[in-house]
């Protein structure tokens, strides 16, 4: 059984008293034997007779109280001071007056009773830790309990394991509110973040299809052309390319169109019989534009009549296009007839190109049938050949801007400004990656015999593929007079050409004819110009008898025939 070394302890069975004093270095408490000094002073065992008067009420000292019986009471010699073997807080002091008892936590030392009237000797006492006593009191409850004081005692405060888990727990539970809260917020933000995203795509998506006219119930495209009545704000880029025969003569013209916003892409064949106005008011064809005008005069000529903004003239002669076919590694036409090999030595022979649906053509070949007109064809003719070659080129051409680039600048050829060959290579490779896409298309502008536009041009092409609006001479514009001279005289085309712009009529020069005529003649082919025709003759100072009906011109209203009778003074 363990005994515990509390003050107090062995008072019934005949040991002495026991205090704390202490703790060693383990943290185990420390005990001693309580002193004659100290039982004077504290008694707590009334019912043996012995006890403590702490009032002093009778004026002596009780007897002591004698646990080992080692005395009756008489008076004993006072026994030398001895020093405890452990005294942690320094307590020993020199001389008699205060002496602690030595550490005896066994009472095997009994000390000796003191008989005779001792003088009451303050002790120093040692502030301890409060040690918390036994759980039941086994000295008996008869005794006094032992007073104590705040001050006697130290505490030590050490961590506490489960006050920080209860602390770290509210911590957790705190912050997982926090948590919650934060999380919340942070749905509720990305919830209007996206609604504001959402309805500001849904706005962007309306609004586009407003600006390229595709809302349903504001659409009005016309047959196959897949433009809407939006086609005036929309973005295009627009080139001029001019083929050039340097063999057989001529020239044929096309616009490439790229529509950035509906990306589309169309290549737009015009007739050489379109009716242009040159620079100074005179009427002339395309045709004559181009080899009269060049390419500044013709594309400013074809932006007017048009309503278009062209960006540059791509002058394409014959030999470029044989190389460019070559660099794109041939291309595949369904041509619509046999094209015979102009370097054949006699007839009969094998035709370059043969009739079919996906044939192959190289450079050559290519030319041949762009440049290919046969006999009692219209010049449309041709000019759609040009157009199927110009699509086939494109379908090969690289999408790549870059690698276009250097194949315009491996053609050799001298792009004219404010074109470059970076435009015109990016130009292309945008126009190839439409055609592979099956997003190119060739049109025909279609004109009048007299050169100008129909409302059929003016709705199908010139406003749904070029956004512009036609500007040709209509029935009530100036007459236009084509104007042939057979006098012999090379003058008299010039001073013609003065007295009929005075006249309010437009001029188109025919050139000059082979042989000399005697008479003139004034030409008419509807009857409705009959009046124009004899104000035409009447202008030039010619008799009323050389107005007559018959075939004119096809870009003019009255055609003229200056024989040797005109008098240019008249």
């Amino acid at each position: 059984m363990n005994d515990r070394y509390d003050a107090g302890y062995g008072a019934d069975g005949g040991g002495a008293p026991y205090e704390l004093v202490g703790y060693d270095e383990y943290g185990r408490p420390v005990y001693r034997q309580a002193t004659d000094q100290q039982n004077q002073q504290y008694d707590g065992y009334p019912q043996q007779g012995y006890g403590y008067d702490p009032y002093h009420t009778g004026g002596h000292q009780q007897p002591s109280y004698d646990p080992y019986g080692t005395g009756t009471g008489a008076p004993q010699q006072p026994q030398a001071p001895s020093y405890d073997s452990y005294d942690p807080y320094g307590t020993q002091q020199g001389g008699q007056g205060g002496q602690s008892a030595p550490y005896d936590p066994y009472g095997q030392t009994a000390q000796s009773a003191h008989t005779g009237q001792q003088p009451r000797v303050t002790e120093q006492t040692a502030h301890i830790p409060q040690q918390p006593g036994p759980a039941d009191d086994e000295q008996g409850s008869d005794g006094p309990a032992p007073e104590y004081r705040t001050e006697q005692f130290a505490f030590v405060e050490e961590p506490d394991g489960d006050s920080e888990d209860v602390i770290d727990w509210m911590k957790f539970t705190e912050n997982r509110t926090e948590r919650r809260e934060e999380a919340k917020r942070r749905a509720r933000s990305r919830i209007i973040a996206l609604v504001v995203v959402f309805a500001l795509v849904a706005a962007g998506g309306v609004g586009y299809l407003w600006y390229a006219g595709k809302l349903p119930g504001l659409s009005d495209s016309g047959p196959g052309t897949g433009t809407t009545t939006a086609a005036g704000a929309q973005k295009r880029d627009v080139i001029v390319v001019h083929l050039h025969d340097t063999t057989g003569g001529g020239t044929v013209t096309a616009l490439l169109v790229d529509n950035t916003t509906t990306e589309q892409g169309t290549t737009v064949l015009l007739p050489n019989s379109l009716t242009l106005t040159a620079d100074d008011g005179t009427t002339t064809t395309l045709a004559k534009s181009v080899e009269d005008d060049g390419s500044e005069g013709t594309r400013t000529a074809l932006d007017t009549v048009l309503g278009t903004d062209i960006e540059g003239t791509w002058r394409l002669d014959t030999p470029f296009l044989l190389t460019l076919v070559d660099l794109v590694g041939n291309i595949e036409v369904d041509t619509d007839t046999d094209v015979p090999d102009p370097d054949a030595g006699k007839k009969g022979e094998a035709p370059l190109v043969r009739k079919g649906k996906g044939q192959t053509l190289s450079g050559k070949m290519a030319v041949a049938y762009a440049t290919h007109r046969g006999s009692g064809e219209s010049q449309n003719a041709q000019l759609e050949r040009f157009g199927q070659v110009l699509h086939g080129v494109l379908r090969k051409m690289t999408s790549d801007p870059d690698a276009a680039t250097v194949t315009v600048q491996t053609l050799g050829q001298i792009i004219e400004p404010p074109l470059t060959d970076k435009d015109l290579g990016s130009f292309l490779a945008r126009l190839s990656d439409r055609a592979k896409g099956g997003d190119h298309k060739t049109a025909v502008l279609p004109v009048q015999d007299d050169g100008t536009l129909t409302a059929q041009a003016s709705d199908s092409v010139v406003k749904d593929v070029l956004g512009g609006t036609a500007k040709s001479p209509d029935k009530n514009a100036a007459v236009s007079v084509s104007v042939r001279n057979a006098t012999g005289t090379k003058d008299n085309t010039e001073k013609a050409r003065v007295v009929l712009l005075n006249g309010g009529f437009t001029f188109r020069d025919a050139g000059a004819a082979g042989a000399a005529e005697t008479t003139s003649k004034v030409v008419y082919a509807d009857a409705a110009e009959k009046e124009n025709a004899t104000e035409v003759a009447k202008t030039l100072g010619l008799p009323a008898g050389s107005v007559t009906k018959g075939e004119v011109s096809a870009n003019a209203r009255v055609s003229v025939v200056l024989g040797q009778d005109y008098d240019p003074g008249s």
